[in-house]
Parts: C-alpha cells; sequence; structure tokens
C-alpha cells in the first residue's frame, strides 16, 4: 500500500466513524450489556465522541468526532504516521443515524447500557468497497 492510498484509507476510515455505528463483540462485552435507543433529533447526538475505529485488514485508530446541531460532522483520526480528518453530513432516519461522509456512507446506531452510558456504533462502506466499524463514546 502506498503512502497515498494508505492516507485515503485514513481519511475514509475517519468519515466512515460517523457514517455508520457499530460495536465489535469485544466492545459489548466491556461496557455490558446494551439496549439500542432511538434518536428521534440530531441534536440528540450532537457534541464531541472519542472512541476506535476498526478497517478490515488495518490496525485500530483512535478517532475524535464532533457532530454539530446541523448534522455537519468533522472526524479526526490519529494514526502513528500523522493526522487524517473528514467531514460529512448526518440525519435520523427511523431512530438511526444514517451518515454521509466525503468518502464513504453507513448507519450509525446509539446504545445505553445498564450504568446509563452512551455508545455510538458505527458501520460503514467506503467507496472503495471496504467496510469499517466503529465504537466511540460521548466526552462532551
Amino acid at each position: 500500500m502506498t503512502p497515498s492510498s494508505r492516507k485515503r484509507l485514513c481519511r475514509s476510515l475517519a468519515v466512515a466513524v460517523i457514517v455508520g455505528l457499530s460495536i465489535s463483540l469485544v466492545g459489548c462485552a466491556s461496557i455490558g450489556p446494551v439496549t439500542p435507543v432511538a434518536v428521534s433529533d440530531i441534536k440528540a447526538v450532537s457534541g464531541t465522541w472519542e472512541g476506535t475505529v476498526y478497517l478490515t485488514g488495518s490496525e485500530r485508530d483512535d478517532v475524535t468526532l464532533t457532530i454539530r446541531d446541523d448534522g455537519s460532522y468533522d472526524v479526526v483520526s490519529k494514526r502513528g504516521l500523522g493526522v487524517s480528518s473528514g467531514k460529512g453530513h448526518i440525519v435520523v432516519s427511523d431512530g438511526r443515524l444514517v451518515i454521509d461522509g466525503e468518502r464513504g456512507r453507513g448507519v450509525g446506531t446509539v446504545l445505553r447500557n445498564r450504568a446509563g452510558d452512551v455508545l455510538m456504533k458505527v458501520d460503514m462502506t467506503l467507496s472503495d468497497n471496504s467496510n469499517l466499524s466503529a465504537e466511540v463514546w460521548r466526552t462532551r
């Protein structure tokens, strides 16, 4: 993989975090049983979220996602090779988040555990047909 394709992939990954929200089985186990939370308004999820993104065949990556009240978002990936970023727009549909980013599209689901902790799971398909998943927690 060339440095430029790796950089594009990192950017796509960051966008995908917003596009689709998904927790791996390990993530679910670490926060205990979770219950999906229907989102009625984008303002319910606006703010800053931090977590991890997983790309098929790649190492995990730490990301920060900032969602604004109008549904626009920015995501920053902090890879060992440097920082990459992406942006896009999120809308609420049937209680879930539909993400449309610069390099892909996906779906996000908001979950809550028994302790009241809120987690967002993202699943995305990138423009190169690769997939990624992410888990982010609100930091406000």
